[in-house]
């Protein structure tokens, strides 16, 4: 059938598109190869117990920041809860999408900010929770929200917050593995050994202490921009309408590239639907960035709409 210029996309079923479960691979692959070099630092440090102690306290640690994540996330960025009666708007978009996707009602938050933007948070969708700053509600349309909002709740649908913070943990062991190497190195840890084999050995301790947690920081960005491609995909096949989504990234960039954002910090922008705390940058700088680039993202939106007028 072909599609009709005229009628809205909103509510209609948008077919999912096969980089949808490319982005699933990916994320996969990504994290396979996290661990793969998590083993190989590990062994290098103290063997396969060395490595299995190292993971159990990071892991630990871990756990706690991420049973608690959602109240950290809020804290920092100054959430105040609200009612349906204060935001009736969001509340009736959030309600329905929700019942859309089988999810329970999350919390709603409002960031008292001029920069617009949005997150969810939450350990899973039982205890989640979605933001908007003020400056969201005033510069989009119901429609353009909406999107926003599948967007955010597919997050907490694909176990995004639980995925982030385990290619964290990994990434957070690497840069520690590599830091205890450099030190043991710098100290004497690797001294009495004259072998070649025994030399050899240190020097590519040192190279991986060096290279690892770099690679490890790129590739856990990567997962990030990963998961991002797939909530846009989830979240207009949600909403029924990429084009919704499309025009809300792009304004978000604009707006957020020229009002600053003026809590949280770096460590926190993978949070948001657009990085809130950089303007556009080079491609060799978009591999340390949270985010796909917005014309990507974009791009591939319209190309489900396009999709859905031939469905």
């Amino acid at each position: 059938m072909a599609w009709n210029e005229a009628a809205p996309t909103r509510g209609m079923q948008v077919p999912k598109t096969r980089g949808f479960g490319r982005n699933y691979l990916k994320t996969a692959m990504l994290m396979s190869f996290l661990i793969a070099i998590l083993a190989i630092g590990g062994q290098m440090v103290g063997g396969t117990s060395g490595m299995l102690l190292f993971g159990f306290i990071g892991l630990v640690f871990n756990f706690f920041s991420y049973w608690f994540s959602d109240r950290i996330a809020l804290m920092a960025h100054r959430a105040q809860p609200v009612t349906r009666e204060q935001l009736p708007e969001v509340y009736d978009i959030v309600e329905r999408l929700t019942k859309k996707a089988g999810l329970p009602m999350p919390r709603i938050y409002v960031i008292p900010a001029a920069t617009p933007n949005a997150f969810a948070t939450g350990r899973n969708p039982s205890h989640s929770a979605v933001a908007v700053t003020e400056g969201i509600l005033r510069i989009l349309d119901r429609r353009q929200l909406e999107g926003v909002l599948a967007h955010e709740l597919s997050h907490v649908r694909n176990r995004d917050i639980l995925i982030a913070t385990i290619a964290a943990a990994v990434a957070g062991l690497i840069a520690s593995l590599g830091h205890m190497i450099q030190w043991g190195a710098i100290l004497g840890g690797f001294g009495g050994r004259s072998s070649d084999d025994d030399r050899g050995n240190v020097f590519a301790a040192l190279a991986w202490a060096l290279l690892a947690p770099i690679i490890a920081m790129i590739v856990q960005l990567a997962v990030s921009r990963s998961r991002e491609f797939g909530a846009d995909a989830s979240g207009a096949e949600l909403s029924g309408d990429p084009d919704a989504l499309a025009d809300a990234l792009l304004a978000l960039e604009q707006s957020n590239q020229v009002v600053p954002y003026p809590y949280g910090g770096p460590a926190t922008a993978h949070l948001f639907i657009v990085n809130p705390f950089r303007g556009a940058g080079s491609k060799f700088l978009s591999l340390f960035s949270t985010h796909p680039p917005i014309e990507e993202r974009v791009r591939r939106l319209r190309e489900m709409r396009r999709m859905t007028r031939y469905a």
